[in-house]
C-alpha cells in the first residue's frame, strides 16, 4: 500500500472530530490555555532577564525550561486549532516529518535538563558553600548544551527509525503527528524496530527519573541533618517546585509511551496529549511563580514599574 517516505499526499489528522458538537467548545478552551501557556512562560524568560536577582543557575535552568515549554506547545497546538476550525483537517508529509522530530528533540530535551535541574538542587541543599563555585557559569551553559544535544540525538535516533518502516494508511487518530500513532500504521510487523524504539524510549524516560530520585533521596539525607525547622522548610521550598513539574512531565510521558504500541486507547490517549502538551506547559510558571518568593517579588517590581 505504501510507506512512510512514500506518503507524499500527507496524512489527515482525526482529532476530536469524533465529538463535532464538542469541537467549539475545544477551540475555546485551548486557545485561551495557550495563551496563557505563552504569556506565562515568556513572562518567566523576561523576568530573569530583567532581575539581577534571577540570574543564578536555578532560574538559568528555568528559562530553557520555559523555552522548551513555548516551543513544544506551538510545535502541535497551532495546527490543533487550525483543524479545529475548518474542514480540511490534513498536514503534509514534510509538515508531519517536522512536527514528530520537533516534539522528539523538545520532549527528550526536557527529559535531560529536568535531571540537570535536580543536579542544581543537590548542589544547593548539600553543598550550600560551594554552590557557586560547582554551578560556575560555564558548567551551566555546557550542561543546557548538553541537554539540548541529548534531546537531538533522541530525536534523530526515533525519527530515523520511524522513516524505515512502511506505513498503509493515512489517517492518524490524534491530533498531531506522534510516534505511537504512526507506528500503529505499519504494514509488516515492526518488532525489532518497536524493540528498538522502546529501549529508545525507556533510556530518555526511566534512566532520568532513576537519576532524579537517586538526587533526591541525597537531597532528603541532607535537609534531614537540619536541626532547623525554618532551615528544613527552605530546604525544600527550593526543592517542591521541581518535583512538582518532574511529577506532571514524567508521570503523563511514561503513561503514554511505555506500553504496548498496538494498545490505541484512542479518547484516552488524546486527552492525555492534550494535558502534556498544553495544561502542563501552562501551570510549570505557575508552580514556580506562586511557590517561588523571588518570582513573585520580580514580578511586582516589574509590574509596579509599569504603574509608575
Amino acid at each position: 500500500m505504501g510507506s512512510f517516505n512514500l506518503s507524499l499526499e500527507g496524512f489527515m489528522l482525526v482529532g476530536f472530530s469524533d465529538w463535532p458538537q464538542l469541537e467549539l467548545f475545544f477551540l475555546v478552551f485551548i486557545s485561551i490555555f495557550y495563551s496563557l501557556t505563552l504569556c506565562g512562560n515568556t513572562t518567566i524568560i523576561a523576568l530573569t532577564q530583567l532581575d539581577l536577582r534571577l540570574q543564578t543557575p536555578m532560574y538559568f535552568f528555568l528559562t530553557h525550561l520555559s523555552f522548551l515549554d513555548l516551543c513544544f506547545t506551538t510545535s502541535t497546538v497551532p495546527q490543533l486549532l487550525l483543524n479545529l476550525s475548518q474542514v480540511d483537517q490534513t498536514i503534509s508529509y514534510a509538515g508531519c516529518v517536522a512536527q514528530l522530530f520537533i516534539a522528539l528533540l523538545l520532549g527528550g530535551t526536557e527529559c535531560v535538563l529536568l535531571v540537570v535541574m535536580a543536579f542544581d538542587r543537590y548542589a544547593a541543599v548539600c553543598r550550600p558553600l560551594h554552590y557557586t563555585s560547582i554551578m560556575h557559569p560555564l558548567l551551566c551553559q555546557a550542561l543546557a548544551i548538553s541537554s539540548w544535544v541529548g534531546g537531538f540525538l533522541n530525536a534523530l535516533t526515533q525519527t530515523s527509525l520511524l522513516l524505515t518502516i512502511p506505513l498503509c494508511g493515512h489517517h492518524l487518530n490524534h491530533f498531531f503527528c506522534d510516534m505511537l500513532v504512526l507506528l500503529r500504521l505499519a504494514c509488516e510487523d515492526m518488532e525489532g524496530t518497536e524493540a528498538n524504539l522502546f529501549v529508545a524510549g525507556t533510556i530518555i524516560l526511566v534512566c532520568p527519573v532513576a537519576l532524579i530520585l537517586a538526587t533526591y533521596a541525597q537531597i532528603a539525607h541532607a535537609v534531614l541533618k537540619i536541626k532547623s525547622r525554618a532551615g528544613q522548610r527552605k530546604a525544600l521550598g527550593t526543592c517542591g517546585s521541581h518535583l512538582m513539574v518532574v511529577s506532571l512531565f514524567y508521570g503523563s510521558a511514561m503513561y503514554t509511551y511505555l506500553q504496548p504500541v498496538h494498545r490505541d486507547s484512542g479518547s484516552e490517549e488524546k486527552f492525555v496529549a492534550l494535558f502534556y502538551t498544553i495544561i502542563t506547559p501552562m501551570m510549570n510558571p505557575l508552580i514556580y511563580t506562586l511557590r517561588n518568593k523571588d518570582v513573585k517579588g520580580a514580578l511586582l517590581k516589574v509590574l509596579g514599574k509599569g504603574k509608575d
